[in-house]
């Protein structure tokens, strides 16, 4: 695998750690009748299963991705999150967070020059 290839499998993992997310957000959002049926049910076990295979894709790439780009690139969950948020629930974009999802892109294309 090379370093282009494990930086796109670090930014799967990061849309795929948002998609997870998504979904414990839309199980926290439903009543259920009893306090198991809070824990397992479609929703919560398909967040936990996507942040088991993200945690084994950042495995994955650590493996031919330098320590100090990880993170960076992890960072762009962030930006998906607020897509989603946005694209799922409809909340609303302020301009704080367009101006953090922007500043976040900007700094994993600036550190990707070096």
């Amino acid at each position: 695998m090379t370093e282009s290839s494990a930086a796109a499998v670090m930014i799967a993992a990061a849309f795929l750690a948002a998609l997870s997310q998504v979904l414990l957000k839309k199980s926290a959002n439903r009543r259920r009748n009893t306090f198991i049926e809070e824990f397992i049910n479609p929703w919560v076990l398909s967040g936990y299963a996507l942040l088991g295979l993200t945690m084994g894709l950042n495995i994955l790439a650590y493996q031919h991705l330098s320590y100090k780009i990880g993170p960076i690139l992890t960072s762009s969950s962030y930006v998906f999150v607020t897509l989603f948020s946005r694209m799922i629930f409809g909340e609303r974009l302020g301009a704080k967070k367009l101006l953090g999802a922007a500043l976040i892109v900007a700094g994993i294309v600036i550190s990707h020059g070096y």
